[in-house]
């Protein structure tokens, strides 16, 4: 039976747990130039209708590192822009493909791929949330941390759909997540987390970093929204991690940001190149944890 990785809830806590220990594994394997083959002769389609730099290459590379073989799919490469529906598209793609993965403004255009789909779809970024990038951060976690539980972290900024894959992470495991962005900029689907006693919500960034071992940033305005820029580049200058802010977290608080960066704008380019940035690393276990999780679907 075909499994889709649209939310990061599809997997279950110990199916996470269990991606995690095979993402060090596959690290190590790289690292040692030791080859794993595991999806020879396997396909995946990736459809961007949003562009991307990490995730492109993540999974480009990802499954030529397991063997197989990605294609790069644009809406100039497709009938979808002229007028096939998405549900026509997946039943033809089903049948040259073994995967599918989807970087696009919708989360419904990606559910109904998956429903009318018979191979797995993974979910590269919607409007709604990007649980590949969570799923990341956990194994990142994990490698920096020693645990993927019993922290503090502390998202400040714009709330978006990095915020709604962290509450779903929230869901799944017993960390303290505090999210702080202005009252005009409120995470979209709160009410789906509402039962949770691990999330806060603040509208101060120095109260939401109190005690914080991890700092999370994204830009404050996502792609597709640029006509929000002004107002939110206004709203959100409170909501800069720099090191006055850093400072009033948990000494050696690490400092994380799923790029791309705006120096100056959501982060200092002090912090993002200091000691307790971890950024550039967890930019790289995109490619580790996803290759962890295409062989698990794939396969």
């Amino acid at each position: 039976m075909k499994r889709d990785f649209l939310n990061l809830t599809d997997l279950s806590r110990q199916e996470i747990l269990d991606l995690i220990k095979r993402t060090a594994t596959l690290k190590k394997e790289r690292s040692e130039n030791i080859p794993h083959p595991v999806l020879q002769g396997k396909s995946l389609g990736m459809i961007f209708r949003k562009n991307s730099t990490r995730t492109r290459i993540s999974f480009e590379v990802g499954m030529f590192e397991l063997g197989g073989h990605a294609l790069y799919l644009t809406d100039e490469q497709l009938q979808l822009k002229r007028g096939e529906t998405i549900e026509d598209s997946a039943r033809v793609l089903s049948r040259y493909l073994h995967g599918i993965m989807i970087r696009n403004d919708d989360f419904e255009e990606a559910r109904l791929l998956a429903e009318h789909a018979d191979i797995p779809i993974i979910n590269g970024l919607t409007d709604k949330n990007h649980p590949v990038q969570v799923l990341c951060d956990l194994f990142t976690l994990q490698e920096k941390l020693g645990r993927v539980e019993n922290f503090c972290i502390a998202y400040v900024g714009d709330g978006n759909n990095m915020t709604y894959s962290w509450m779903e992470a929230a869901s799944l495991f017993d960390f303290q997540l505090n999210i702080a962005t202005p009252p005009e900029c409120t995470t979209p689907g709160t009410k789906d987390f509402s039962h949770l006693k691990n999330v806060s919500f603040f509208t101060s960034a120095d109260d939401a970093v109190k005690g914080a071992d991890v700092i999370y940033a994204d830009v404050w305005v996502s792609m597709g929204m640029e006509a929000e820029q002004d107002k939110k580049m206004q709203l959100l200058q409170p909501f800069q991690i720099n090191q006055k802010l850093l400072d009033q977290a948990n000494p050696g608080a690490l400092v994380m940001h799923c790029l791309p960066a705006h120096r100056g704008d959501e982060i200092t380019g002090d912090v993002l190149d200091g000691p307790q940035s971890v950024v550039f690393d967890q930019a790289e276990n995109r490619l580790h944890a996803q290759k962890a999780l295409l062989e698990m679907l794939l396969s």
